[in-house]
C-alpha cells in the first residue's frame, strides 16, 4: 500500500521546541509572576516524561512544590500560568528563534511533490501549533497541512492514541496508508497504539529512550550535505538500510518500509 499522509508530531520532531520554546518560555512567566522557579535544560528533561504543558507544570507543582502556597485553586493557577507562558512562547516563535529540525521542509516539500498529504498530531495546543508553522514555515508550506490535531482537541493526551485517532478521522484515511514522524516514546505508544507506523528523530532529550516498535530510528530526517545517521531498526527493514545511510529520509524510501510492514 502506498503513502497516503504523512503524520508529524511537533514538539521536538519539527524544531528544537522543547528546550529552546517552552522551557524558556515557563521561565519568562516565573519571572513575570514573582515566582522562585527556573527550569534548567536538564531539569526540564526530567519534566518532558509528563506530555502537555498543563500536565507537566501540575505535575511539577505536586512533586516539587508542594509547600507552595497558592494564590488561587490549583486548577485556575496553572491555567494563568499556562496562559502567560503560552504568549511568550508565541513571541519566541514570532521572533524566529526557533528553526526546523534537519529535513523537516525538505521532506514535507517532497510529499507534497509526491501528492502525500500532510498532517499534524500535537500535544500542544492548537494555537501553539499554528504559532510555530507561521514562525518556522514559509506560507506556500503551511498550506499544504490539511489537518491539525492538536492536544486541546481530545480528551487524552500522548500517550493515549486520542490525537492519531483524530488524525485519521479528519484525514478519512486508515492507519495503513499513514506514516507519522516523532520523537518521543510517548508519541511511538500513541502512534502504535493507533496501528500508525512510527518513524522516530530523536533529539538531545529523547536519545535514551526505548524505540523498540518503531520501524526505524534516526539523529535527524537528513539532507543531501547533512546524511542522517542510523540508530536502530527493525529486522524487516534490513536490507532498505544501505539505501539510508549516510543519505538522507525520501518519500520512496518510506513507500518501500510499508511494502514490508
Amino acid at each position: 500500500m502506498n503513502l497516503k499522509a504523512l503524520i508529524f508530531d511537533v514538539d521536538g520532531t519539527i524544531a528544537e521546541t522543547e528546550r529552546d520554546g517552552h522551557r524558556v518560555a515557563f521561565n519568562l512567566a516565573f519571572d513575570e509572576l514573582n515566582l522562585p522557579w527556573q527550569w534548567d535544560v536538564d531539569f526540564y528533561g526530567k519534566l518532558l516524561k509528563i506530555g502537555g504543558g498543563k500536565e507537566r507544570f501540575t505535575y511539577y507543582l505536586n512533586n516539587y512544590q508542594q509547600d507552595f502556597k497558592l494564590p488561587s485553586s490549583l486548577d485556575d493557577f496553572v491555567l494563568n500560568v499556562h496562559k502567560i507562558k503560552n504568549q511568550y512562547y508565541a513571541q519566541l516563535v514570532q521572533d524566529k528563534t526557533i528553526k526546523l529540525r534537519t529535513g523537516v521542509a525538505r521532506l514535507m516539500t517532497e510529499a507534497h511533490q509526491n501528492n502525500v498529504r500532510l498532517a499534524i498530531a500535537s500535544t500542544s495546543a492548537v494555537k501553539n501549533v499554528k504559532a510555530l508553522l507561521d514562525g518556522t514555515c514559509d506560507p506556500e508550506m503551511i498550506s499544504w497541512i490539511e489537518v491539525i490535531a492538536a492536544g486541546d482537541m481530545v480528551e487524552n493526551k500522548k500517550p493515549a492514541p486520542d490525537i492519531y485517532l483524530l488524525a485519521l478521522e479528519k484525514l478519512n484515511l486508515s492507519p495503513a496508508e499513514c506514516v507519522t514522524i516523532e520523537d518521543t516514546n510517548q508519541g511511538l505508544v500513541a502512534a502504535t497504539k493507533a496501528d500508525v507506523k512510527t518513524i522516530v528523530t530523536v533529539n538531545e532529550y529523547t536519545k535514551d529512550e526505548n524505540f523498540d516498535s518503531a520501524m526505524v530510528v534516526l539523529n535527524h530526517l537528513g539532507e543531501k550535505e547533512k546524511p542522517c545517521q542510523i540508530i536502530q531498526h527493525q529486522e524487516n527493514v534490513s536490507d532498505f538500510m544501505d539505501k539510508l545511510e549516510n543519505e538522507y529520509l525520501t518519500i520512496d524510501l518510506i513507500n518501500q518500509f510499508l511494502t514490508i510492514n
